[in-house]
C-alpha cells in the first residue's frame, strides 16, 4: 500500500491467517494495488473487492473528503484523475523532501527505499527514514509535528485536490460504486448529508477506528434515510497509523457487504 507499511502480500496473508474472507484493497490514485492484490487473494482463498481511494476537497468548507471506488468497470477513464493526482503529490513530496534533507542528513535515496512499491512518497515514509537515521523515535510525534504541521511545519507543503463532487462524477462516470470514506475524520457531517440528500454518493463508511461517540449512529440514520450502502473498514496502513488497528478492526456486515457486492455485479 502506498501509504502503508505492510505490503499486498502480507495484507491478503494476515487476512486469510486472521480467518477474514472478504477484503478491499483501496490505494491512493490507483486500482494496481488491487488488481495484484485479486490475483494473490485467489491462490489464498481471500476474496478481494476492487477499489481504489481518492482524496478531494470540499468546496463549501475547504476541509478534505475521501471517496472510495468500488467495482469499477472502465477504470481507464479515472486514468486522466489518477495521473493528476500522482502528479501532484510528486510536486508536494519532492518540495518536502528537499526541505528535511536541508534540515537533516538524510538522503533521497534512504527515503525512496522506504517508499519502494508506492506510488507516491509520502510524509510517512520521509519519517521512516528520519528514524532509520536516528532522529527520531516514531512516525507521529514531535519532529513530524515540526515538518508537517499544517500550521507552521518547517517542511510542509500542501496537497492540491480536486473537488469532490468532481471525482464522484468521474466515477460514477467510469460506472464505479462511490463511497464517503470516515466522514467523521474530517468532520464531513453536513457534507454526507449534502451528498447523499443529492443522490451523488452511493454509500458511507458508517464503521471506522476514528469514529467519535454518536458518529455510528448519525451514519446510519443518514444511510437508511436515503437508502445507501453501508460499509466498514479499518483503514488498515500497518503501523504507518498513529494508533495500532489490525486488519478486521471495523468490518462491513454480512448484509451490506452482499448489498455492495449485488449492485457491484449489476454495473
Amino acid at each position: 500500500m502506498s501509504d502503508g507499511s505492510a505490503g499486498i502480500d502480507e495484507i491478503v496473508l494476515m487476512a486469510e491467517r486472521s480467518g477474514i474472507p472478504v477484503i478491499s484493497v483501496t490505494d491512493h490514485d490507483t486500482f494496481s494495488g488491487s488488481v495484484r492484490a485479486g490475483v494473490i487473494g485467489k491462490r489464498h482463498g481471500v476474496t478481494v473487492i476492487p477499489g481504489a481511494e481518492f482524496s478531494s476537497t470540499d468546496p463549501s468548507t475547504g476541509r478534505r473528503a475521501h471517496i472510495l471506488c468500488y467495482f469499477c468497470k472502465r477504470p481507464d477513464r479515472l486514468e486522466c484523475l489518477c495521473k493528476q493526482m500522482r502528479e501532484e503529490r510528486g510536486r508536494a513530496a519532492a518540495a518536502m523532501l528537499r526541505r528535511v534533507t536541508e534540515i537533516y542528513p538524510i538522503s533521497q535515496e534512504m527515503v525512496m527505499r522506504r517508499a519502494k512499491g508506492s506510488t507516491a512518497v509520502y510524509k510517512q515514509h520521509i519519517m521512516h527514514a528520519l528514524m532509520d537515521a536516528g532522529f527520531a523515535g516514531e512516525i507521529y510525534g514531535a519532529v513530524y509535528s515540526r515538518l508537517f504541521s499544517p500550521q507552521n511545519g518547517l517542511a510542509y507543503v500542501p496537497v492540491r485536490y480536486p473537488e469532490v463532487h468532481d471525482v464522484i462524477k468521474r466515477i460514477h462516470e467510469a460506472e464505479g460504486i462511490a463511497v464517503l470514506a470516515h466522514p467523521g475524520e474530517y468532520d464531513s457531517y453536513e457534507l454526507l448529508e449534502q451528498l447523499a440528500r443529492d443522490h451523488e454518493i452511493d454509500g458511507v463508511e458508517v464503521w471506522h477506528p476514528g469514529n467519535r461517540k454518536g458518529d455510528e449512529q448519525l451514519f446510519m440514520e443518514i444511510a437508511r434515510k436515503y437508502d445507501l450502502i453501508m460499509t466498514g473498514g479499518t483503514d488498515f496502513h500497518g503501523m504507518y497509523k498513529k494508533e495500532a488497528q489490525p486488519l478486521g478492526t471495523c468490518v462491513t456486515p454480512d448484509d451490506q457487504l452482499e448489498k455492495l457486492m449485488k449492485i457491484g455485479a449489476s454495473l
